[in-house]
């Protein structure tokens, strides 16, 4: 599918990180971008900056990301994109010091990384539904999930977000298959190690320990390669149900 100015994206947790990274990108190309983020103060700015919209919504409310989704619709009279790079990660244990993991923790953890993707993507792709085809083959729309090498190979501590990780992969070939039909693409990416907001906190001598591990190139990943991998898919009509590892080629350890 052709990117242009009148291509209509969402991504969501495009006020930073690999999200920003996308919303950048798919600007650059004209892409009228809408994003969805639950940091207004960093979402603003990097609305204004892009010149696109921005919407505070906490992905894993249903309700608000049909208003959210529908806003976006009626605005701008369809849509084409969503990227979803929404997420959080907080490490435990399945049993940690005798204690059990925090059951609340497990499950807001799926709520926002799997149930969330799911949310924005079945809402998106029903507004996509809405839209005339714009390719030779009938296409309508391209949706992009973020997993990551988790989802193949969590690490100690990682048990929650490498479950919900997963879950995304699971439902890339599925989802594709239940909207191939409509000309609806989905793919979805699992990055590795990538200089996001998380890792950039870290002291300079982590993050290039880190990058060592990476066997090619051997360094951490900018999140604008991420953006390009975005671009290439929605390009590439023949894309669809596939998880692409973003990763140099790292398989992770246990720790």
């Amino acid at each position: 599918m052709e990117i242009n100015e009148k291509t209509v994206a969402i991504v969501t947790g495009g006020a930073s990180g690999l999200g920003a990274a996308t919303a950048k990108a798919l600007a650059a190309k004209g892409v009228k971008i809408n994003i969805f983020d639950m940091n207004p103060s960093l979402g603003e700015i990097m609305a204004d900056t892009i010149e696109g919209d921005f919407y505070k919504v906490d992905v894993s409310d249903s309700v608000a990301v049909a208003a959210a989704v529908k806003a976006v619709e009626d605005k701008h009279k369809g849509l084409r994109v969503l990227v979803n790079c929404a997420g959080i990660g907080p490490a435990s244990k399945t049993v940690s010091r005798g204690e059990p993991h925090d059951p609340k923790i497990f499950a807001k953890v799926i709520g926002v990384n799997l149930i969330g993707s799911f949310n924005c993507a079945s809402q998106a792709a029903a507004a996509m539904l809405r839209s005339d085809p714009v390719t030779q083959d009938g296409g309508r729309g391209v949706i992009i999930n973020t997993a990551s090498i988790a989802a193949y190979e969590g690490q100690i501590g990682q048990v929650a977000y490498a479950a919900s990780k997963g879950g995304v992969v699971g439902m890339t070939l599925p989802m594709a298959r239940d909207l191939s039909a409509s000309g609806v693409r989905v793919c979805t990416i699992a990055p590795g190690l990538f200089l996001t907001p998380l890792l950039e906190s870290l002291p300079e001598e982590v993050q290039a320990s880190l990058g060592q591990q990476v066997p090619f190139p051997a360094r951490l990943g900018n999140p604008s390669e991420y953006g390009n991998l975005v671009c290439q898919i929605i390009d590439n009509d023949m894309l669809n149900g596939e998880v692409i590892r973003l990763d140099g080629a790292i398989r992770m350890a246990p720790r």
